[in-house]
């Protein structure tokens, strides 16, 4: 990773032109945000090492979808209700 992607990611996020990923569990219900990436490429590459770390938690199902938008913390978000 160069010197330069971490200010690049958070300029993208300012921006609202950041790639995510968010990924929504049931059995349990949880919302996680996998992010910020300056180019669609990046976070397809990446993101199947992120849904294998989330598939070991057995979810009884597990659903994403790629978003550009600006996103803040938190990054996990679980179902109250």
């Amino acid at each position: 990773m160069g010197p330069l992607n971490r200010p690049m990611r958070s300029l993208a996020n300012g921006l609202g032109m950041a790639w995510w990923a968010r990924v929504q569990t049931h059995g349990p219900d949880v919302t996680y945000w996998f992010g910020p990436f300056v180019r669609r490429s990046t976070l397809e590459k990446e993101l199947p090492a992120f849904l294998s770390d989330v598939s070991s938690e057995s979810p009884a199902s597990l659903d994403h979808s790629l978003v550009r938008c600006r996103r803040y913390e938190p990054f996990t978000i679980e179902s109250q209700g």
